[in-house]
């Protein structure tokens, strides 16, 4: 599976700091200092709608993240999934009498297109479920065969007391992990399970879906966790930098990838940070694809809606914040677009040296974008009240919003 093309990420001047962010599994702030290259995993959508302003401040922070490294002169690994195919994938195309094959590549085509807009870095390997589902059936077998997991009426599932660690990314109460493992895709309640939160490694063919070859196990598809555990493992290894999305998926998904990883190798960590996006709210609920509440990138993208400012109403708020999208948030990163490009359109202006090292602090630091923007905010007052005789100072501005921040002026 292809990703999208690479917009071009201007160099600046100096060197830019390590990111301190925000770590799940501690809940405090962890200094990330990678070798030369630092390594990254994202979940992906699962493509039966998409992209929704959820989406879109999700994917947001963690290509901020690759910028803060890109400017320390390092260089990225960034992997992301697409789940194919799933519950919801196959519900949604019966529900509408359509392929779901069709409807995933047309869902993920357009994921391309918005991220293309948005000037959303890609990641050098972007891995749909189907694809690897040869490299996730000997990961069960492994498990299944050392006794990390068992098989019920022909399903496989992962014995979640495998794993010493298990609980120590969302360090959520068992009765909270009961609770989302219902909501969010488990079977809790399901008879013969060792232990309710016990997750599916292999569902066994069901009739009037699609399957695969499993090999000793049968055919049928993979559980929603081992995919990603599987192509991480591929591209990245154990212990790698980030592991990014949004804090839906902090239980069940990232607590049992943990444990899966963990259990596989014998190492742990399995990644160093676990980093979360708030959820997006509309109309006082979050934004899901279940309460249909949802607004699309691409539809405000053929309403004419600038993608920097779409961008730039993402950056407004903190990426771990829960926040409300609304009709002002828009129009206010519509103003602020304005002003900037205004600022930076003219030949000469306040000098921004003392800019480009504010943003590098506010962005290394928890991926402060909310200070970021009032750092430039300033400049750009400043340019318009006073100006200022530094040639250079607007195409710097102009750049470091690029690089930084993925804005294009």
């Amino acid at each position: 599976m292809h990703a999208w093309p690479a917009s071009e990420v201007p160099a600046l001047p100096g060197k830019g700091r390590d990111l301190r962010i925000h770590d799940t599994a501690t809940g405090g702030r962890v200094t990330l200092a990678p070798g030369p290259v630092a390594r990254i995993y994202v979940c992906g959508i699962t493509p039966y709608d998409a992209t929704h302003m959820g989406h879109a401040a999700t994917y947001n922070a963690f290509d901020l993240v690759q910028r803060v490294w890109l400017d320390t002169k390092r260089q990225v690994h960034y992997v992301q999934n697409v789940t194919d195919v799933d519950d919801p994938l196959l519900e949604r195309a019966m529900r509408d009498g359509i392929d779901w094959v069709g409807l995933a590549e047309r869902e993920t085509a357009l994921f391309r297109e918005d991220m293309t807009a948005l000037r959303m870095l890609p990641p050098q390997h972007y891995i749909g479920a189907v694809e690897a589902i040869p490299g996730i059936v000997p990961l069960v077998e492994r498990l299944r065969d050392s006794g990390a997991a068992y098989e019920l009426e022909g399903d496989v599932y992962f014995s979640v007391d495998a794993d010493p660690h298990f609980g120590q990314v969302s360090n959520y109460s068992t009765e909270l992990m009961r609770h989302l493992s219902a909501e969010r895709g488990g079977d809790p309640e399901r008879p013969g399970k060792k232990n309710p939160l016990d997750p599916m490694l292999w569902m066994a063919a069901r009739e009037g879906e699609p399957s695969w070859d499993g090999a000793s196990l049968g055919a049928g598809r993979p559980g929603w966790h081992i995919e990603c555990v599987a192509i991480a493992l591929d591209h990245l290894g154990m212990s790698f930098d980030v592991q990014g999305g949004g804090s839906d998926l902090i239980f069940p998904h990232h607590e049992m990838g943990a444990s899966h990883a963990q259990t596989l190798t014998g190492e742990y960590p399995m990644a160093k940070a676990y980093v979360h996006a708030g959820m997006v709210g509309l109309d006082g609920e979050k934004m899901s694809k279940s309460r249909g509440n949802l607004v699309f990138v691409s539809r405000l993208r053929r309403d004419g809606v600038d993608p920097a400012a779409i961008r730039l109403a993402l950056l407004s708020r903190h990426y771990r914040a829960d926040w409300e999208w609304t009709d002002q948030v828009l129009q206010d990163a519509v103003e602020r677009l304005d002003r900037w490009r205004a600022a930076v359109s003219r030949p000469d202006g306040p000098s921004a040296d003392a800019l480009v090292e504010e943003l590098r602090e506010a962005l290394s630091d928890d991926l402060d974008t909310p200070a970021a923007l009032a750092a430039v905010d300033r400049w750009a007052a400043l340019q318009t009240a006073e100006g200022g005789t530094d040639e250079s100072a607007p195409g710097l501005v102009s750049r470091a919003v690029d690089a930084l921040m993925g804005v294009a002026l």
